[in-house]
């Protein structure tokens, strides 16, 4: 897995990232023409297998090796009152996580995805962003090397997620300095505030922005000002993941901010290995798949995290890859094509 340096050496990584196979995007698109069903009546279907087929390389991709990986983190602005659980829950859900109870693990177990969890310095939070800074520079790349080395090298599917209470006002306050907006377009309830709540924490993050301000050039630069390590780290994973052409399913609204960081500096591109689950109950998430220019797969009502929307997507990337590998087509059936 690569590992990065410095704010210079990410850049240069950016400005220089490999791309999907378009000659096998064609292909792949040539064999659902072939396939046994009229047009594009497998609608969204279609569309996942062909973007696996153009980052895999394969005509006809496959999930061997699916990796879930969860990284969790704990977040100084906890103290404010931004979440109606206290910090401790990160580390007792990552002891969840460990001995298999979880909703994640469920969903990892039926959807074939090897799980990793890595906690991030829980004992020590980040910076209360709305009084200074989250992170340095040097802990961001920590936290990015630290996603990056969680990823394995055979890995051929990729699901992030993360636990970190607290980390719903990162994600806004991160997605406001990117993208622009105000502070109520971004924030919701998180672990269930109420509407005094979800007011609170927009005042937090509108502090946060009034002493940080935009932070869109530089990817480092955003997560210092205004994230958290399990943030970065996903943001490390997901470019490790661009580097090795591994397509990546991102969950939620955390997930799909930390990943968004990597586009600083008008970078859209960088996320085109990338797609999104679902589309969280989290107000701020419609508003980010629309600036990053992401359909989400499917809306269930979900808002858990921990990678759980991402897995239960996977579910549906299997039928698309099963249908796209194991269909006849018109002639291997004998099928008249009209």
């Amino acid at each position: 897995m690569p590992v990065f340096y410095s704010v210079d050496h990410i850049t240069e990584i950016l400005n220089n990232l490999p791309e999907c196979s378009h000659s096998t995007i064609d292909k792949a698109r040539e064999r659902q023409l072939q396939l046994t069903k009229p047009p594009g009546s497998l609608g969204k279907l279609e569309d996942i297998a062909i973007w696996l087929a153009g980052w895999q390389h394969l005509v006809k991709p496959q999930i061997n090796n699916g990796q879930c990986l969860i990284f969790a983190g704990n977040h100084g602005v906890v103290a404010k009152g931004v979440s109606s659980f206290p910090a401790e829950v990160t580390t007792q859900m990552v002891l969840n996580f460990e001995a298999g109870g979880a909703a994640i693990n469920q969903l990892c177990r039926e959807a074939r995805l090897a799980l990793t969890v890595t906690p991030l310095q829980l004992d020590v939070p980040t910076g209360d962003i709305s009084e200074g800074m989250a992170m340095t520079s040097d802990e961001v790349i920590s936290a990015m090397n630290a996603g990056a080395k969680a990823l394995n090298g055979n890995c051929d599917y990729l699901v992030v997620g993360e636990m970190g209470i607290g980390n719903t006002t990162a994600a806004a306050a991160l997605s406001m300095a990117l993208f622009g907006g105000i502070a109520h377009q971004w924030v919701g309830p998180g672990t269930g505030l109420n509407d005094a709540g979800v007011a609170r924490k927009a005042r937090i993050v509108e502090e946060a922005f009034a002493r940080h301000g935009c932070q869109n050039n530089n990817p480092v630069s955003l997560l210092a000002h205004y994230g958290g390590r399990e943030l970065a780290a996903i943001a490390g994973a997901v470019l490790a993941a661009r580097l090795s052409s591994t397509p990546v399913m991102l969950d939620g609204f955390i997930s799909s901010a930390a990943a968004s960081a990597l586009t600083a500096g008008n970078r859209l591109s960088v996320l085109d290995h990338c797609k999104i689950s679902h589309i969280s109950v989290e107000p701020g998430h419609l508003r980010l798949a629309a600036a990053l220019r992401k359909q989400p797969i499917i809306d269930l009502g979900m808002r858990l995290g921990e990678g759980s929307g991402a897995a239960t997507a996977t579910l549906l990337v299997r039928a698309a890859l099963a249908t796209h590998n194991g269909m006849a087509t018109f002639a291997e059936a004998g099928v008249s094509k009209g």
